[in-house]
C-alpha cells in the first residue's frame, strides 16, 4: 500500500495579518514622534511628511516605511534625512512599542501619489474621455 504524502500549505503570496498590524502599528508610532517635531534636522523640521505605507519582514525585524512630502519637495531628500535620523526615531519607538526587539527602520520615498497624479491625468486627456463616454455596447445571447 503506498503511503499518501500530507499537503503542505501553498506558500503565502502576500503580507500575513501579524506583519500587517506590526506595520500599522509602527506607522502610527512614527507618525507621532514626526508630529512632536523632535527630530532636529532642518529638512524634516516643520515639513508635511505623510507615511504612507510600513512593510514588515515576516520575522518583524526589519521596516521599509514610504514616505512622502507634501508639496514640490523632493521626497528622497527627506527619506534620506529620516534615514539618517532613523536609529533616533528607533530609539523613541522601543519606549512605547511593546515587542521583543524594535524593528530596523529604512525610510523609502514614495512614488505612488505620483504615479496615480499621472494616471489623473491621462484620464483627463480628451481622447481618454471620449472612449470612457461611449455607452458599453449590449452582446446578444445568440451572437456568443
Amino acid at each position: 500500500m503506498k503511503k499518501k504524502e500530507p499537503r503542505r500549505a501553498a506558500p503565502p503570496t502576500g503580507p500575513t495579518q501579524r506583519q500587517l498590524r506590526a506595520g500599522e502599528n509602527i506607522r502610527h508610532l512614527i507618525v507621532e514622534i514626526l508630529a512632536r517635531d523632535e527630530i532636529h534636522d532642518p529638512l524634516i523640521l516643520g515639513a508635511s511628511i505623510t507615511v504612507g505605507e510600513v512593510r514588515m519582514s515576516p520575522d518583524l525585524r526589519h521596516a521599509n516605511i514610504f514616505v512622502s512630502l507634501l508639496g514640490d519637495s523632493d521626497a528622497t531628500l527627506i527619506a534620506a534625512a529620516l534615514n539618517h535620523a532613523s536609529a533616533f526615531i528607533r530609539g523613541r519607538m522601543a519606549k512605547a512599542i511593546d515587542s521583543k526587539f524594535t524593528p530596523k527602520l529604512k525610510f523609502i520615498a514614495d512614488s505612488s501619489y505620483d504615479f496615480a497624479s499621472h494616471i489623473d491625468e491621462l484620464l483627463a486627456k480628451p481622447h481618454v474621455l471620449q472612449d470612457l463616454d461611449r455607452k458599453p455596447t449590449k452582446i446578444n445571447d445568440d451572437e456568443v
